[in-house]
């Protein structure tokens, strides 16, 4: 039987482990995230770390307008399709990608780069560029922190929305079977 003196100690130092860890390890403000959607009999999977807004002027302020920005934090925010797709009209074949946009405050462009395994900054290039397409903005509900998701999901197609602070941009994807 443990004293009830030694039960304490062993109390306390397990309670100390996970105080110790968060000392040794910073935890990130921009947490991992992804999502995955099948459509059709394609896999459609975004990951990307997801900043938060912390009362921050984003689109205008933080991100500029008319510069290229990746949407994330920390590494660049990768899609993965594992079939061919249209986005926007415009065919991507199956595979890896990084995300990046061009946002201004009527349009924005969608560029989906060839560089994988990089960091959100510096843009990697156009020379890398799989594909660029207008998009629409629209404004909405405010999102704290930085959002993916698929509100529309029919059997060939879906809206993808990056959605961050009151800016949606809807991002329509055709997965033809």
């Amino acid at each position: 039987m443990i004293s009830r003196a030694a039960g304490i100690a062993v109390f306390l130092a397990v309670g100390a482990v996970p105080a110790a860890l968060a000392q040794d390890q910073m935890i990130p403000w921009s947490q991992r995230g992804s999502v995955t959607q099948r459509v059709g009999f394609t896999d459609i999977t975004i990951t990307y770390r997801r900043p938060v807004a912390r009362g921050r002027t984003l689109f205008g302020g933080l991100v500029r307008w008319g510069r290229v920005w990746n949407p994330g934090a920390d590494s660049a925010t990768a899609i993965v399709v594992s079939r061919d797709v249209e986005i926007e009209g415009r065919s991507l074949a199956a595979g890896r990608y990084t995300l990046w946009a061009i946002p201004e405050p009527e349009s924005w462009t969608l560029i989906v780069s060839r560089a994988v395994d990089v960091y959100h900054t510096p843009y990697p290039g156009e020379q890398h560029d799989a594909l660029r397409v207008p998009l629409r903005p629209e404004r909405g509900a405010p999102m704290e922190t930085l959002a993916f998701y698929f509100p529309v999901v029919q059997q060939d197609s879906a809206v993808l929305r990056l959605h961050w602070g009151e800016t949606i941009v809807p991002i329509r994807i055709r997965a033809p079977y």
